[in-house]
C-alpha cells in the first residue's frame, strides 16, 4: 500500500504541474499555434491542436527521460 500511495502523490503533483504549464502556456499562445486545425461553420466548431500536441509530447519526453533515465 505504501508504493500505491507514493504513486498517487506523484500523479497528483504531475497533474498540478501540468495544469500550471497549460495555464501559463495559454498566455504565450500554446493552443493557438500555426498548424493547429481550427474549422468553424455556423454552429459547428472543430479544433484539433496538432502542433501544440507535438510540442507538448516533445517537452514531456525530454522531461521524463531526464528523470527516469537509468
Amino acid at each position: 500500500m505504501e508504493n500505491f500511495g507514493r504513486i498517487l502523490i506523484l500523479l497528483g503533483i504531475g497533474t498540478f504541474i501540468l495544469g500550471i504549464v497549460l495555464m501559463i502556456g495559454g498566455k504565450f499562445g500554446l493552443g493557438r499555434l500555426p498548424g493547429d486545425i481550427f474549422f468553424q461553420k455556423g454552429n459547428f466548431t472543430f479544433y484539433f491542436p496538432l502542433v501544440t500536441s507535438i510540442l507538448l509530447s516533445i517537452f514531456l519526453t525530454l522531461i521524463l527521460n531526464f528523470f527516469f533515465r537509468r
